[in-house]
């Protein structure tokens, strides 16, 4: 077979690698991270939906009911302008009552974040992984 046409859309990756290289090295090396900001965006974006999905899966509830039962209290948030961390225990009892106090634990961001631990994952240990990974790799 004929190699040569795979290898243009090879080429095509590698010159925008570099295109994007040369933009974000500057810009990261000027931008001023706002955490205050950072959190406030990820709290409205109910990313941790899922996560009170799967606290619900790990108390025996099917996933497709726990992923139904989320949605309504997501649901339940927006027309009462509120986050999933925000809402009382009582209310979560209200949709399920197996909801408890330690589910504000497993549905904080910090937690959210921290569990995913897998290769490229946003955990503080999967993080450290990669710094050491990429560290070791640019001084070779």
């Amino acid at each position: 077979k004929d190699m040569q046409e795979d290898k243009e859309a090879i080429f095509d990756a590698v010159d925008t690698v570099k295109m994007c290289i040369s933009v974000f090295t500057p810009m990261i090396a000027t931008m001023k991270v706002l955490p205050d900001n950072m959190l406030a965006a990820a709290k409205k974006g109910f990313i941790n939906a899922t996560d009170l999905a799967d606290y619900l899966a790990k108390k025996c509830v099917p996933f497709r009911e726990a992923y139904k039962t989320v949605g309504e209290i997501v649901a339940y948030c927006i027309e009462h302008n509120t986050v999933l961390e925000d809402l009382p225990v009582s209310v979560y009892k209200s949709f399920n009552d197996l909801f408890e106090d330690d589910l504000y634990e497993e549905i904080s961001l910090s937690t959210c974040v921290n569990k995913r631990t897998s290769a490229g994952g946003t955990g503080i240990k999967s993080i450290e992984k990669q710094i050491d990974f990429l560290t070791k790799y640019a001084d070779k």
